[in-house]
């Protein structure tokens, strides 16, 4: 009767114990005392991209065979009863990825279902998560002295315009009413050029939506704008569940990524676009951490942006076409922040990829 009792407190302990890796940001391997698997958090199932049914009670060296650089650390620290650390360990993944991470090796009770503790501390999505801060930060000042100068400049073209429309009701001849209305029309252009440059001024009006149901409208948009030769592929994620957001600002930001990307393919033989949706869990934006987050990417196959613009890329006027008012990626950008996410990119020769990632459990308004 003891035992019994003794093994119901042991697995109690063990689900309690999982259940609390399971809210850490650090990944963890249990492994045996053979250094098989026995679980691992969900953290190391986004770090690792294996889910624990796959590793369950396999050879950590036959799931990552690059753990074997460390498997004298492993071995040492199940005879010697030692911790170990490492810093800045590197280890190739299944998918051929390179994570750098410090790395902890920790023996525990032999009363746990386990022997070991792994703890693998991401190194380069921190290294990221401050690069980016620094780069929202830098973004937040040249927008605040953008806004600044575009209000500037909108004041007195109402003044301009107006003025050219007194004018023009006092002229007498059409002809030369015609440069009146010259100056009119550069007028509009130049205040519409300015309300891009401030984005968009409307509230938004969060609701449940199907991100889906955007894409898709993006992509007959852009089917009709891009022609017979560009082709789509769709690999959607249908588990995906509605998410809160503003629909007419995210069709918005997706709409600027992807006709970014469709003219980008101006010279491209087999033009492609690519829409993949995933989520993703443990994930930080601008310090917060996200148990869940939509994963939005948008890939094409083109020449790829110049490496003078990648570090500019979303800042206003920046723009590698002739004929292009450098607004679109800021624009989206300002959206995409409106909605509490962030917008990654990359890109070489052949694939350029924006990944839109969003929380899910964004509040209701």
């Amino acid at each position: 009767m003891n035992e019994a009792i003794k093994s119901k407190t042991v697995l109690n302990a063990m689900f309690l114990n999982q259940s609390i890796l399971n809210n850490l940001s650090t990944a963890i391997l249990s492994l045996d005392k053979d250094l098989n698997f026995c679980f691992i958090n969900q953290a190391a199932e986004s770090l690792l991209d294996v889910s624990l049914k796959q590793v369950s009670e396999k050879s950590i060296f036959e799931v990552l065979p690059s753990f074997k650089n460390i498997e004298n650390i492993l071995l040492d620290a199940l005879q010697s009863n030692q911790f170990y650390t490492q810093r800045r360990a590197q280890f190739e993944l299944h998918n051929s990825q390179v994570i750098t991470v410090d790395l902890s090796v920790s023996p525990v009770f032999e009363e746990q279902p386990y022997n070991l503790l792994v703890e693998l501390t991401p190194l380069d999505r921190y290294l990221k998560i401050n690069r980016e801060e620094a780069f929202r930060e830098q973004q937040e000042v040249t927008r605040q002295m953008i806004r600044g100068l575009a209000h500037e400049i909108k004041n007195p073209l109402g003044g301009i315009r107006g003025s050219a429309q007194l004018l023009q009701s006092e002229l007498p001849t059409q002809e030369l009413r015609e440069y009146t209305s010259i100056i009119i029309e550069e007028t509009d252009r130049l205040k519409a050029l300015v309300d891009k440059l401030l984005g968009p001024n409307v509230p938004s009006k969060m609701q449940l939506t199907n991100i889906h149901e955007i894409l898709e409208k993006v992509r007959r948009l852009i089917e009709i704008e891009g022609g017979p030769q560009l082709s789509f592929v769709r690999d959607y994620d249908p588990s995906i569940p509605e998410i809160y957001l503003d629909p007419d600002l995210m069709l918005q930001a997706v709409l600027n990524i992807t006709r970014n990307a469709m003219q980008s393919l101006a010279v491209t033989t087999h033009p492609e676009i690519t829409f993949i949706t995933r989520t993703d869990r443990q994930f930080t934006i601008a310090s917060i951490r996200h148990k869940n987050v939509l994963r939005i990417d948008i890939i094409d196959n083109g020449p790829g942006i110049l490496p003078e613009l990648r570090e500019h890329l979303f800042f206003p006027m920046i723009t590698g076409r002739p004929d292009g008012s450098g607004l679109g990626l800021s624009v989206a950008q300002s959206i995409i922040h409106r909605h509490q996410g962030i917008i990654e990119a990359e890109s070489e020769t052949g694939l350029t990829r924006f990944t839109l990632i969003l929380p899910l459990e964004v509040a209701k308004p």
